[in-house]
């Protein structure tokens, strides 16, 4: 990390007294990376430790040095043969209040930096990002299991977002110009908030975490990333491309954390905005840790995304889409497909014709290219949806995969075969409940009115998807569907030109398109009379 070593200055409130006491400095929070043996990233000098696996995807350990100190690490276990992968040591106090002070220090001079050389290191940030595809990709494939014929695809998908925000800085940021009124000059302009904190999943580390932190950075704002401990090299290669771009230091910097230093970090003063995706549950912390401060908290929380097929739907299409969309990445996508509605005319025909699709999938490695359904990204986590399969086999449903055809599939392990229900109704938790995994309901549905309802009746908002060939009947259909996003004849896409947001429990603010630098930025009038 590029810390700018210096006195944490910055006055805070009587009652904030952050990281008193606690860990001593060891060594860094933020070391360099050293590949081991076999690919595996470790840090000179440390040793390996054993595996600790839990729900969270954050694994720590406790390590003795010379007997007495002791400190916390993180550890990326693979999926894919359970090895560490990457281990970190946590950043100490001292390097979070070096790097909130480094990022103070530096905004200043950031939002006084011209839009033009500020758009111009990004757009230096993506060639030498997409440069490095290949490695990057690898690094997913271990890191979280993505299948590595597919891995590079998400650093061009990196760099699409944060090229379309550079396109569009300049008119998003520019002064909105009012009707002139004699003997007054009137003009609102859009201001940086200050220090940005973006909190990044695993499922798509690179994809959550650039249209936070381009739109910020470009807006004036100072960023500081705190990764998934599941992919922890992703925040590493972002800060140091964009340094290697030009940035200046202290302008970006990344953390590794444990969840007690993210919420004291929520709380920091030097902290203005707080942009995080992720679980419900780690929504509602950042919420609570940030209550009294009245700052823009940005909140991406997933969902439980529905498609409805159509009678008039164009079937094949249809088919291709939403199997892709439910199956893709392994089910691990905060916009893929959980539940699919499809009209009781096409309803068989769908069955069979996505059951065919579902049982082509070849279950591997994500190391071999010839694999693409990975692992999920912890046994435990397969083990979630599995028992979410059983239960609604228990309730009546029907499953349309014979797991037998899979021979990787092995339960108390990642690597889980993908799956078809049909007789599955909304009270199932497999209907309910984000599965964030291999697996699609299907439930025959009579007309538009009944597919609404069901569509409807979801604490999730976060995408829908429309399949149809009368775009004036999805409209309607798309009016009255409450959600962030409606697709029609498509699904699980994410374009940059478009607001990505969601309502109820999928969170709340908004990130790309012109309306996501509104969430970065702050409005300031200019109402001045001449004499």
């Amino acid at each position: 990390m590029r810390f700018l070593f210096k006195k944490w200055t910055k006055n805070a409130s009587a009652d904030y007294k952050p990281w008193a006491g606690g860990r001593k400095a060891v060594d860094g929070g933020a070391c360099g990376r050293n590949p081991g043996r076999s690919g595996r990233h470790t840090c000179a000098g440390r040793l390996p430790l054993p595996a600790r696996r839990g729900l969270c995807s954050f694994h720590t350990r406790d390590l003795a040095i010379n007997g007495d100190r002791r400190m916390q690490r993180l550890q990326c276990i693979s999926p894919i043969d359970d090895s560490v992968y990457v281990e970190r040591p946590l950043a100490t106090h001292d390097e979070i209040r070096s790097a909130l002070a480094a990022a103070s220090g530096a905004q200043p001079a950031w939002r006084r930096t011209r839009l033009a050389e500020r758009v111009a290191i990004v757009r230096r940030a993506i060639r030498l990002f997409t440069d490095r595809k290949q490695q990057l990709g690898e690094e997913l494939c271990w890191m979280m299991g993505r299948p590595i014929r597919f891995a590079s695809g998400e650093i061009l998908g990196f760099a699409e977002r944060a090229a379309y925000m550079a396109d569009i800085a300049e008119s998003a940021l520019a002064d909105i110009q009012l009707p002139d009124k004699p003997g007054f000059t009137r003009f609102i302009r859009r201001e940086p908030l200050g220090g940005s904190l973006v909190i990044a999943p695993w499922n798509y580390p690179y994809f959550t975490a650039v249209s936070a932190v381009v739109p910020s950075l470009l807006a004036g704002n100072t960023v500081l990333l705190k990764h998934s401990a599941q992919t922890p090299l992703c925040a590493e290669q972002m800060v140091e491309t964009f340094a290697e771009a030009g940035l200046p230091v202290g302008v970006f910097q990344y953390l590794h954390l444990d969840h007690g230093d993210v919420e004291q970090l929520v709380r920091a003063p030097e902290i203005d905005h707080v942009a995080f995706t992720g679980s419900v549950d780690g929504g509602t912390a950042v919420e609570r840790a940030a209550a009294g401060r009245f700052i823009p908290v940005g909140l991406e929380l997933g969902g439980v995304d529905p498609a409805y097929v159509r009678a008039d739907a164009d079937l094949e299409q249809a088919v291709a889409s939403v199997v892709d969309g439910a199956f893709l990445n392994s089910g691990q996508s905060c916009c893929g497909i959980e539940r699919a509605y499809v009209h009781e005319s096409l309803f068989d025909e769908f069955v069979a014709r996505a059951t065919a699709l579902v049982r082509a999938y070849r279950l591997g490695r994500p190391d071999d290219p010839d694999t693409n359904l990975g692992p999920l990204v912890r046994a435990e986590a397969a083990d979630f949806v599995r028992g979410q399969i059983d239960e609604a086999i228990a309730a009546g449903a029907s499953a349309h995969i014979d797991t037998g055809e899979f021979p990787m599939d092995r339960r108390g392990t990642p690597y889980m075969a993908p799956q078809l229900l049909t007789g599955v109704d909304g009270g199932m938790r497999v209907m309910r409940e984000a599965s964030f995994g291999p697996v699609l309901g299907v439930q025959k549905v009579r007309d538009d009115s009944e597919a609404l309802a069901l569509i409807n009746d979801s604490c999730f908002g976060l995408t829908a998807a429309i399949y149809s060939r009368d775009q004036r009947a999805a409209m309607a259909l798309a009016d009255a569907i409450e959600t962030g996003t409606v697709f029609l004849n498509r699904c699980d896409y994410l374009d940059p030109a478009l607001a990505w947001t969601g309502i109820k429990n999928s969170g709340r603010g908004c990130t790309l398109s012109g309306v996501g630098y509104e969430y970065v930025t702050r409005p300031k009038s200019f109402h001045f009379k001449r004499v």
